[in-house]
């Protein structure tokens, strides 16, 4: 597999952690041969140290110039949604597209895409607090509230900080497989893969998770046994929990339907079966919990816009 070369950009009073996000979740991705999957080059917006809003100040070795060589471009974020883009960098990322390199706006991020035209009539996120004045100023983009992340192909956007590892773990997860995603995601002690939406996050009250200890064992246990027809009402009981107050708590902690949920678990599992096993498909929609090959096959195009059989021929060639 190919090293993917990713340009991030660096700017004035960044925050240090949104930067952090793209290089810890990229660093961490190695391939079969434990060789980096992707090279990093942080980027820098204008010449001499730039200022972080955290007391320090950081120097890029590239500037945007190297953005010409990447495969794939990141705005960790802006510092401003009202400040616009410099000319300069508008133009680097009008170039950066036009030969086919993907561009990725994190967080605020997005603003940045969309100052360039670059998302007109496209669909987009941002951070829950700053969707209003995302609206208000561009009123052309289809904007979705309800999501981590959004991937138009060529051009991804993702909500808040914690959206953002989620948004990097998707393209490790589309570029290098489950496995190498699911290996990071152990090194930076986070999930590989969270359902639900960022509307779980605005303006929720915390909830008292001192008796939750049933509720993730019941999930566990779910994801242990995904071969088994599990039911809101087995898994509700595993909680000892009445099927109405697992279904709110659940939709409360998650953000989604356990249904969702469960349909998500069990192509977690087909990808990594496919990666690193050479069963028939027919048993790993069997061991994965779906009802049958077919089944799995409609899901998978549906979800990752492949078949099982092309999924591991990519990634076991990629892995190799």
């Amino acid at each position: 597999m190919a090293v993917i070369k990713v340009g991030v950009v660096v700017f004035h009073d960044i925050i240090p952690f949104h930067l952090s996000v793209p290089c810890a979740v990229f660093e961490h991705a190695l391939d079969a041969q434990g060789r980096p999957a992707y090279q990093l080059m942080v980027c820098a917006t204008e010449p001499g140290p730039l200022r972080t809003n955290a007391g320090f100040s950081i120097i890029a070795e590239r500037t945007l110039s190297a953005l010409e060589q990447v495969d794939m471009v990141i705005i960790p974020s802006w510092n401003d949604p009202a400040l616009m883009p410099s000319a300069e960098l508008v133009a680097a990322l009008h170039r950066a597209h036009a030969r086919g390199a993907r561009l990725v706006g994190l967080c605020m991020g997005a603003f940045v895409l969309a100052a360039s035209g670059l998302l007109d009539g496209r669909p987009a996120t941002t951070h829950w607090n700053w969707m209003s004045a995302f609206l208000q100023r561009y009123p052309s983009i289809s904007v979705d509230h309800n999501v981590l992340y959004i991937d138009d192909g060529d051009i991804i956007t993702s909500a808040g900080t914690a959206a953002s590892i989620d948004c990097c773990l998707h393209l490790v997860r589309q570029q290098c497989g489950a496995e190498v995603a699911n290996t990071v995601a152990r090194q930076l002690v986070v999930p590989p893969h969270r359902q639900g939406g960022q509307a779980q996050f605005i303006e929720q009250p915390v909830y008292n998770t001192a008796g939750g200890d049933r509720f993730m064992q019941a999930l566990s246990w779910a994801t242990e046994n995904l071969q088994q027809p599990l039911t809101v009402g087995l898994i509700a009981d595993k909680a000892l929990m009445s099927r109405r107050s697992f279904t709110r708590h659940f939709q409360q902690t998650t953000g989604t339907t356990v249904t969702h949920w469960l349909l998500n678990q069990r192509l977690a599992m087909a990808q990594r079966f496919l990666e690193k096993t050479d069963q028939p498909v027919e048993q790993v929609a069997q061991a994965a919990g779906f009802s049958s090959a077919l089944s799995m096959r409609r899901h998978f195009q549906q979800q990752f816009s492949t078949t099982p059989s092309l999924y591991r021929r990519e990634f076991r060639t990629a892995g190799r």
